[in-house]
């Protein structure tokens, strides 16, 4: 995916068609804008990068819950940064 500048319609129907970079793309977009509602549904949406963005925001505040929700999200990171926190 060369174009940078491309809507969110538009890769959201890239995303929809099967590409992954779309999907990253659009995770990227929202960590970036701090919505964290879209990115927890692009994770409950089975879509692992936003895992790894959630999972890096609540792993950098001590969000010990939300760390549970993105492990129970299917997000096994999250239970290793939950684990690593717990023992800290």
């Amino acid at each position: 995916m060369e174009n940078t500048n491309i809507d969110r319609e538009t890769l959201r129907e890239l995303a929809d068609e099967g590409n992954e970079t779309a999907w990253d793309r659009l995770a990227d977009l929202a960590d970036a804008a701090g919505d964290l509602e879209e990115l927890s549904e692009l994770l409950d949406e089975g879509r692992m990068h936003a895992g790894f963005l959630l999972t890096r925001r609540a792993a950098a505040v001590g969000d010990l819950r939300e760390l549970q929700r993105i492990r129970d999200a299917g997000y096994d990171e999250a239970g290793r940064e939950l684990d690593r926190l717990l023992k800290g």
